[in-house]
């Protein structure tokens, strides 16, 4: 997102097909100051980046409004403390009527109460508190729980009302069906059936009262000067009916379709409401995300412990965890060691063991023993938030292949119009039978169903992603997930990626006058404002042996080389070859014991003391448990795996060894990381960059497809376009799997519903499809496409 601009996600409701979404996209596009408009019409989302100096939120939901669209709205009731007035209410009032998403606000001085109707996406709950805090009162929710799902409510609102809207049409179409089969096959089941005006009564009621959807539908498209589905349903059984009208009442006999204009619009009642269910399912990970989060929390304040809502606990509160409990928010352990149950968000069976100092993250399950932590992120900052957050913007986003579906729903439905106007013509120049003529015009109009091109490619995604996300792989956008099953070379960051990132010191070789102690003692010293990984691992030895570190004069870190200090009066070195050579320390006495350690993967660090060497330090970081068994199965999958380091070449080749990888790039600088990853996409590869360090984010962002550690830096995790949320090489694996699933079910939703209209359109020209069984087929290919997409969640991309 560029500087300057914001991002906003506004609820739709009222879309009924593919077409409907791009009209949105294009009038929320053409809005001034809006930078990127993306309409899921799965999801039934508006993700959009604006300029909010040329634009606002409301003027944004007013577009979608006069399209003829919902944006749906929330409410909460907030109890608030600390108002003194009834002017204090106004006040509090006036604020959160002017806060953007807020749609209306009331206070009531004296119950202490506000009820604000707000835009989820646009503003939160969360937030709503925050204003009321800023001007100096206290919100709380009114409810016992978080209701974390709005959506979902929403959605069964619209699967009841799909489902009413079927039965009704249903029953009433009941009896048309009957007299339907009584003349087809010449039965006599009852003559009441066949009277004209009891048909025309009873598809009255279905094509205005439960087909009224379309008419509205239409109505508002044919405003904004577009069509869609419901053009294409009102058209086609509006001239059935009207037909039927006009031979019951003007000319008084003749063939009547009453039966096929109410039995077409009750199959595709039918079909939207299996599509609510279906599209319900496919954003089920994001409801389990949300069903993760703790409910309450134990909190200690006024040295009491006192149960409360989970978003009433602030940053700073001491926080009570026993056995079996879900830990509500992020934090750090105060008091108490445990063993806590992180699979729900890294995917990692094995509980972590934590004690004092440790963080824990919030809706992990603590198994073992009582601890107190102190809560440093809330709301919207926990882990489980951004990653609900995550996968809400993945699901929301457009892969690249959508583009087709989206070029050929903007043409299809006036198309398909002249294609049933073409078809009328034609039969009705040859056979002269306006009837025949009718029917196939009809048939052409609703076996036409753009609704399950919209849907092939957003369902797949929201299913891969939510499928992801149970894995602990998050990712950020649909055109990460379609990239990476293209990827064909992996540049893996050795340390923390490859290795554990905790590196040990395993020799300690003083040189000359110089004592074993003196030589770690000065190390840790030198190194004792350094951030970097193996500084610290000398300075943690020091302090396991319990030295006191002098505090040094002068600190300079000198990136990819070392550190120069000044200690005690004397100028201290500790670093790699470079940077002894540029500071004209002899090392050549040194050189066969430096390669003997590097050869067995051990970092080695020569200390120099006022220009002489004076000790070596060797520092090992081990390799993660399973780096070789993934890097085995990347290689297996034809993927190039490359190690990328700053660490010499007979270290690097000697980690590599470990895990069977061949090549090398060794002793690059941070700063050339990203240089070498563009490189090889020069090279024409599609470059997938591993890493977990602030150094790794530019060739992270430089990637083709940036894949972060989770248990690394935020910064590297902001870069990258996928985290993997486990240190473990296997979701590298399991990531690209996942892509290649997802493809595979896009590509089979796009063919399975071009098909359908490629060769149902030309078979209902061609006289071959009954209205009844044109609108059959229509009604569930788009149910074809969505249960297609929920196959996925079947995958297991771990196997």
């Amino acid at each position: 997102m560029d500087l300057g601009t914001k991002k906003v996600t506004l609820p739709i409701g009222g879309m009924s097909c593919a077409a409907c979404a791009a009209r949105i996209e294009k009038a929320l596009g053409s809005t001034p100051g809006v930078v990127v408009s993306n309409v899921n019409f799965a999801l039934e989302r508006a993700a959009v980046e604006f300029d909010p100096t040329r634009t606002t939120v409301m003027e944004l939901v007013g577009r979608v409004k006069d399209l003829g669209y919902d944006v749906s709205t929330a409410a909460t009731d907030l109890k608030i403390t600390g108002m003194s007035c009834s002017a204090c209410a106004a006040r509090i009032e006036k604020k959160l009527q002017e806060t953007e998403g807020v749609v209306a606000a009331s206070v009531n001085f004296a119950l202490e109460r506000a009820h604000v109707q707000y835009t989820p996406g646009v503003v939160s709950v969360p937030d709503l508190k925050g204003v009321i805090a800023n001007l100096g009162y206290q919100a709380h929710s009114t409810e016992t729980a978080v209701d974390t799902d709005k959506e979902k409510l929403a959605r069964e609102r619209e699967m009841k009302r799909q489902q009413f809207l079927f039965v009704m049409a249903a029953v009433l179409s009941l009896p048309l069906l009957l007299n339907m089969l009584q003349e087809f096959f010449n039965l006599h089941i009852s003559e009441t059936l066949m009277s004209p005006y009891l048909q025309f009564a009873l598809s009255t009621l279905v094509q205005f009262g439960a087909g009224y959807q379309f008419y509205r539908g239409s109505y508002h498209a044919l405003k904004n000067g577009s069509a869609n589905m419901d053009v294409l349903v009102a058209l086609g059984t509006s001239t059935a009916y009207f037909y039927s009208v006009v031979n019951t009442f003007i000319i008084g006999k003749g063939f009547l379709y009453y039966e096929v204009s109410a039995i077409l619009i009750t199959l595709i009642l039918l079909g939207k409401m299996l599509e609510a269910v279906a599209k319900g399912r496919t954003s089920e990970a994001i409801k389990k995300l949300m069903g993760l989060q703790a409910k309450t929390a134990r909190v200690i304040r006024n040295d009491a412990e006192m149960d409360i809502p989970v978003e009433d606990v602030v940053v700073g509160d001491l926080i009570v965890v026993r056995p079996g409990e879900k830990i509500p928010v992020d934090g750090v352990i105060r008091e108490g060691n445990s063993a806590v149950d992180e699979a729900m968000i890294t995917g990692e069976s094995i509980p972590v063991e934590k004690r004092s100092g440790d963080t824990v993250i919030g809706a992990t399950i603590n198994k073992y023993g009582t601890f107190k932590f102190e809560a440093t992120k809330v709301g919207r900052d926990t882990v489980l938030a951004q990653i609900i957050k995550m996968v809400e913007d993945a699901q929301g986003s457009k892969a690249p292949i959508q583009r087709l579906a989206d070029r050929v729903s903007a043409y299809f439905v006036p198309t398909v119009v002249g294609i049933a106007l073409l078809a009328f013509v034609v039969w009705y120049a040859v056979t002269g039978d306006f009837r025949l003529a009718l029917i196939n015009m009809v048939a052409v109009l609703v076996i036409a169903c753009p609704c399950a091109l919209g849907l092939a490619t957003p369902t797949a995604i929201m299913v891969g992603t939510g499928k992801g996300a149970e894995h602990g792989i998050l990712i950020k956008g649909g055109e990460h997930l379609e990239k990476a099953h293209m990827i064909d070379t992996v540049v893996l960051d050795k340390t923390g990626t490859v290795t554990k990132g905790e590196p040990e010191v395993t020799n300690v070789i003083p040189l000359g006058s110089h004592l074993e102690a003196g030589v770690l003692a000065l190390a840790a010293a030198a190194e004792k404002n350094s951030e970097h990984p193996l500084g610290q691992s000398i300075v943690l030895r020091a302090r396991d042996l319990g030295y006191n570190l002098e505090e040094p004069a002068e600190f300079y870190a000198i990136p990819g080389q070392g550190v120069r200090a000044l200690i005690g009066g004397q100028q201290v070195l500790l670093g790699n070859q470079k940077l002894m050579r540029e500071h004209g320390v002899d090392t050549g006495e040194l050189r066969s014991m430096l390669e003997e350690l590097e050869g067995q993967g051990k970092t080695s660090m020569t200390l120099a003391v006022d220009g002489r060497a004076a000790g070596i330090i060797s520092v090992a970081d081990t390799v993660k448990e399973h780096s070789a068994e993934a890097i085995k199965e990347l290689q297996g999958m034809g993927v190039r795996v490359v190690m990328l380091t700053g660490d010499n070449e007979r270290t690097a080749r000697a980690i590599a060894g470990q895990v069977g990888i061949t090549e090398v790039l060794a002793e690059v600088l941070p700063e050339d990381k990203a240089e070498q990853v563009q490189k090889l996409r020069r090279q024409g590869h599609v470059v997938g960059m591993v890493g977990d360090g602030i150094n790794d984010a530019p060739a992270l962002a430089t990637a083709d497809v940036g894949m972060a550690i989770g248990t690394g830096t935020d910064v590297a995790m902001e870069a990258a376009d996928i985290t993997l949320m486990r240190g473990d090489l296997r979701a590298i694996v399991a990531a690209i799997r996942l892509s290649k699933r997802t493809m595979r079910t896009i590509k089979m939703n796009l063919f399975w519903a071009l098909i359908y209209n490629v060769l149902g359109i030309p078979a209902a020209a061609l006289g071959f499809l009954n209205p009844i069984i044109a609108g059959a087929a229509m009604a569930f290919s788009s149910v074809s496409v969505v249960s297609n997409s929920l196959l996925l969640k079947r995958f297991n991309p771990s196997r």
